[in-house]
Parts: structure tokens; sequence; C-alpha cells
């Protein structure tokens, strides 16, 4: 038999195709992988070798499922997750999360705006962190309010590529890769107060609430941006399935990597106190090389430019759908002046916030704790409105939807109350 000659051209479609495919859940995904979120992966594999890079596995399906159903929520009722809580439950529930997730998510912006200023003063050491807080402050705020969704969509997209700094790292030394295999797929768990801590952070790492408003909006903001509001199918749902799919899988990839980095690298070269992501690219360079160092670095720089929008953004969004303001990511400024002044206000409380004090350390604590006390109520919350008929219609969830979403509700809460357990100890 004669094998059929390979369709080049048809892979190359059916790749464009798929990449055409990826938008708000591959962005969702990689804009988890924050600054702050890399400080906390780096701290797991500083502290504790390989131990923590099972939670890569566990953390997937909860969180793909979690942000499956925010997604499915926008597109069929074509409204953010905050428009959802409004129009079926109290005002007061409402208000309770703005109220705890508004302060969360300031303190990650000025941890990643930290983050990004530290490590630009480590590339370039004559010149102080806070010239590089001010600039970057300065150049997110402008790209947020002159592009048009678009192009801030496509430019989020691109600093994704970022991410794969991380995945090359770990290749540049010698692994045991058996010892790698066995870490991931056997969990190890110790119940001293620093492991559970940091199993808790990862948690509160990977299923943020402002991920779960973020994800449900810009799908939303996607839809009207194509002007396709067309009949929703299961066409349209799968999609989606895939975006969010993918999205998450890269999330979680960069996570083990970024573990597998420090806990090959700093764990090994007896580094086992990392509290910031420039301690962690900055003990990198003796022990793995310039270049390791440099990726790394860049890595934070890139991931700050794609998170700060999308947390800034989720902020507006917010405010904007429980007020009823015009706004959105593609009106121009004049358009929605209150929308992006809630952008510019968050930046500079954001900025603000590294020079009042108050550490990158304590306000990831800070943060943790307040997304700690959210996740559950908004899980809960998302599971109610995602098996509600009168609100989704036929694209209401199936079994394994409320099963994923049931374990990370109980996980989540089972994290809160152990979080402020061990700050109160």
């Amino acid at each position: 038999m004669k094998k059929k000659p390979v369709n080049k051209k048809n892979n190359s479609s059916k790749f464009k195709r798929f990449l055409k495919i990826l938008g708000p859940g591959l962005i969702t995904g990689a804009s988890d992988d924050d600054p702050s979120g890399i400080a906390t992966y780096s701290q797991a594999g500083a502290k504790f070798g390989l131990a923590t890079l099972w939670t890569a596995l566990i953390t997937f399906p909860l969180m793909a499922s979690i942000q499956e159903m925010c997604a499915r929520i926008g597109i069929v009722t074509t409204q953010g997750l905050t428009t959802n809580i409004r129009n079926n439950y109290p005002k007061s529930i409402l208000y309770l999360m703005i109220l705890f997730t508004f302060p969360a998510v300031i303190l990650n912006i000025g941890a990643d705006i930290a983050g990004m200023g530290a490590v630009g003063n480590l590339i370039f050491p004559s010149i102080p962190s806070y010239f590089f807080t001010i600039g970057f402050t300065g150049i997110l705020m402008v790209l947020i309010i002159y592009l048009p969704y678009q192009k801030i969509s496509a430019i989020l997209k691109y600093l994704c590529v970022f991410l794969l700094l991380y995945l090359v790292v770990p290749f540049l030394g010698k692994q045991d890769w058996g010892d790698i295999a066995k870490h991931t797929f056997i969990p190890t768990i110790k119940f001293n107060k620093d492991f559970i801590s940091i199993l808790v952070a990862i948690l509160g790492t990977t299923i943020s609430p402002y991920l779960f408003f973020w994800q449900a909006t810009m799908e939303v903001e996607d839809i009207q941006h194509k002007k396709r509001r067309l009949m929703v199918d299961k066409r349209m749902i799968h999609k989606m399935d895939m975006d969010v799919d993918f999205g998450m899988f890269f999330s979680n990839l960069v996570m083990f990597f970024i573990i597998l980095t420090a806990g090959t690298v700093l764990f090994k070269g007896g580094i086992t106190e990392i509290n910031s992501v420039e301690q962690a690219a900055k003990a990198l360079e003796p022990l793995a090389g310039k270049l390791s160092y440099l990726l790394f670095a860049l890595g934070v720089l890139g991931t700050g430019f794609l998170a700060i929008p999308v947390l800034t953004g989720c902020l507006s969004y917010m405010l904007s759908e429980t007020f009823n303001w015009n706004g959105g990511l593609d009106k121009k400024y004049y358009e929605a002046k209150p929308f992006y002044w809630v952008i510019i206000v968050s930046l500079l409380i954001g900025l603000a916030i590294n020079y009042i004090g108050i550490s990158p350390v304590q306000a990831l604590i800070y943060t943790a704790i307040l997304y700690g006390v959210t996740s559950p109520v908004l899980i809960l919350i998302i599971l109610h409105i995602s098996n509600n008929k009168k609100v989704m219609g036929k694209f209401t969830n199936g079994k394994w939807s409320n099963i994923l979403g049931g374990i990370a509700l109980v996980l989540m809460t089972f994290s809160a109350a152990l979080l402020i357990y061990f700050q109160f100890k």
C-alpha cells in the first residue's frame, strides 16, 4: 500500500484555525502565572524541592471546570458574571463580593508592579527599581486606555509567549527525569504548617476569583467584537471548551516548570527561602548560569504586562456591571470615562502600595487570605447559576462539571479555613 502524502497545507490551515479559536481562555490561563504566582511557585520549589510538582495535575481539571462554567455563562447569557449575580441574587451578596475582591486584586496589582520593578533593576542595576515601577505603570496605563480591545487582546496573546521561557530553563542543566516523574504522579504531603501553607497558597493562586469575572466578561467582549450574536450551539460551546482547556493546561504547565526549576536548581543549591520573584531570578544566576537568570527575569516582565491589564480590567468590569456604567475595552476613553478611571485609580493605588510600607510578600499573604474567603462563595454561586435552567437553558452543567466543581468548592473551603487558621495560630 502506498502511503498517502502528508498534506502540509491542510495541516497548516488546521493549525491556523486552532490559533483563531484561542482567545479569552488562553489569556485568562496565562495571566494566572503573574509575578505574584511565580513567586509562590518559586517558593514551593525552593523550600520543598519537587514535593509539590503533583499539584499541577490536581489544579488543572479543577481550574478548567470552573473557568469553563464562567465562559459558558458569558456566552449563553451575553452578560458578565457580575451582571448575572446582580440579576439573580440579593445585592448584599454582590456588594460583599466586591468588598472582598477589590482589596485582594489591588494588592495583587501592587505585588506585580513591585516584582516587575525589582526584576527591571536586576537586569539594569544602575537604574533604581522605583523608576521601573513608575515607568511600567505609565506604559500600562497608556496602552490600556488608548488601544482598542482587539489590539489589547492580540498583544496579550503574544505576551503568552514569554511564559514559554520557563519551559526552557530546566533543560539547560541535567535532570533526573525518573525522580521528576515520581514526584509528579505520586503525591507528597507533609503535615506541618509550612507545607500545608504552601499547598493552600498554590490553590489560592491558581483558582483566583478575579479570573472567574474576567473569563465570563471576555467571552461577552469576544462575541460583541466579532459581531456574532448567533444562536448558541454545541459547536460554539465546543470551541470555547478547547480555548479554556488549552489556556488552563498552559497555565498549569508553566506552574509545573517553575516549581521544577526552583526545585532542581534553588533547593539543591541550598537556597530554600524565596520571598519574591527577583530573589528567585537572582539566585538562579550563580547556580544555573546567566542565561537561565535572564530568561527567568524576562518572563517576569512579560507576565506582568500580561496579568496587570487582566487584573485592572476585572475591577473595572465589575464596577461597570454593578452600577450600569457604559464600559468596555472596546470603548474609547471619552465613551466610558468611569470605566477607564477605575483602571487608572487601581494602577495608581497598586503603585502607591510599594511606597507606603507594605512589602510585596505581605501583599501576597493578604491577597491569598482575601481570595481564600471569596473563592468558595463564588464557586458556589457559579455552580448555582450554571445549573439554573432559567438562566442557562439547555446549556446547564453536565455531570463531570458538577463533580469537578464540587471538588473545587470543598478544597477551596478547606484551604480557606486552613489559611485563616495558620495566620492566626
